[in-house]
């Protein structure tokens, strides 16, 4: 599957399996929120886990639409802001939220297409990752080549192409699928960014 095939198929998700590929996506920067909400003493990590659990809940029940509005104001309760930490960390946290966010939201309104920007802002997250980490002082070309040899990268994506083959490929939400789906995304609790609670 080439770059313009996988731009082609995400854009065709629709219904279940695109909040499945949002959820995915949110699962798999889930530590970067968790390990920044630890570092600077946020104690929200367990609460925002929680909120992912009851998302992937959702995915396969008809969910009353009232729910999905308590949530997000949660979510919003629960996402940091940019502006006040210094670190770089709460980006990538914040990332996640966006990600969770475009999730519930698909919820609430399944007709207005998401996941197309949101595999953007997941690769996005990696991008500056690695343009932080190990992209000063480069020449635009030594950064393209860069990112692209880079092992985050194509992690990213060959994580995102499998997931909408998979996706394209089941034709119900069955209980035995979503739950390795989930796994898959979980990545033993690594992230996009290579970083793990375990560390």
């Amino acid at each position: 599957m080439n770059a313009n095939q996988f731009l082609k198929a995400v854009s065709q998700l629709q219904g279940w399996r695109e909040c499945a590929f949002l959820l995915a996506l949110a699962e798999r920067s889930f530590p970067n929120y968790a390990l920044f909400a630890e570092a600077v003493d946020l104690k929200t990590g367990g609460k925002m886990h929680q909120m992912l659990e009851l998302a992937w809940g959702m995915l396969q029940e008809e969910e009353a639409e009232t729910a999905i509005p308590p949530l997000l104001a949660k979510l919003e309760g629960l996402s940091p802001d940019v502006e006040a930490y210094d670190a770089y960390g709460v980006y990538p946290a914040f990332d996640f939220c966006q990600l969770l966010e475009q999730a519930l939201l698909n919820r609430l309104n399944p007709s207005k297409h998401r996941a197309t920007e949101a595999s953007q802002l997941a690769t996005g997250t990696v991008v500056s990752f690695i343009e932080l980490s190990e992209g000063e002082g480069l020449e635009e070309d030594e950064l393209v080549r860069l990112l692209d040899a880079h092992p985050l990268m194509k992690e990213d994506k060959a994580f995102q192409r499998n997931l909408v083959l998979a996706l394209k490929r089941q034709r119900t939400p069955i209980e035995q699928f979503i739950t390795e789906l989930r796994e898959d995304a979980v990545n033993d609790g690594v992230s996009n960014l290579g970083i793990s609670l375990a560390d």
